[in-house]
């Protein structure tokens, strides 16, 4: 029981570590090259169930407001990680996928799932997505990226930006992330813009461990000004 409680401890520490790292690119690089081949076992063991929640959502959010077919709807993984959600995504009959990721690392494990069209790595969510600016994708999904010490409350203006006008961008954020940062306000703030309003809000949903999260689905009216490099 002890040796199985230390491996219990070590995954917690690995987890915990990675909310320490300021949304600093090259250090978030750097962690989540030493993590990705352990990442996955980390993050079931500790009953990661934001994939399948963020899925799930974009699952309702089709079959409540869209017309099209699931394996005909363009959806961008952003910040896919290992390709987590995108097992849940084609587990739902979703088929038109691309991701990205900070990590190319973790990005070429999600290219591996053999489920998405096409994955890039070395995209940083804190800037401008100057690689998904045409507004193309039908729908935006993200999980595990709003959370400390990852990717600012302005990465929604980006996500916004990718996602054509009448689409969904759906997302999660961890619970002490959106009490610790002004993600609230930024929705605030793109609403009053005409960007996007919300459809549909989960409070205090199960995340991942004992942390919970919130989960939302917006959708995009039209494309946003400025650009989502202020990490106020």
């Amino acid at each position: 029981m002890t040796g199985q409680n230390g491996i219990r401890l070590a995954r917690k520490k690995r987890i915990e570590a990675s909310t320490a790292l300021d949304g600093d690119a090259d250090r978030l690089v750097q962690y989540y090259r030493a993590w990705a081949g352990c990442y996955e076992l980390d993050v079931e063991r500790e009953h990661y169930r934001s994939p399948l929640v963020v899925a799930e959502l974009a699952g309702a959010v089709q079959a409540a407001y869209m017309d099209k077919e699931r394996a005909a709807i363009a959806i961008l993984d952003a910040g896919c990680g290992t390709g987590l959600l995108g097992i849940e995504l084609d587990q739902l009959g979703f088929r038109l996928i691309d991701g990205f990721d900070l990590s190319e690392t973790m990005a070429d494990m999600a290219r591996q799932t053999g489920i998405y069209r096409n994955v890039q790595g070395d995209i940083d969510l804190n800037r401008p997505l100057s690689d998904y600016s045409s507004a193309s994708y039908d729908m935006t999904v993200c999980c595990g990226v709003f959370m400390l010490g990852h990717v600012s409350p302005h990465g929604l203006r980006e996500l916004a930006r990718a996602t054509r006008r009448n689409g969904f961008v759906v997302v999660s954020t961890e619970r002490i992330y959106a009490e610790a940062t002004s993600f609230e306000t930024e929705v605030l703030r793109l609403q009053e813009e005409g960007v996007l309003t919300p459809v549909q809000y989960l409070s205090n949903g199960r995340y991942i461990g004992e942390d919970e999260a919130h989960y939302w689905a917006f959708q995009v009216h039209r494309a946003p000004g400025g650009n989502g490099n202020n990490l106020g």
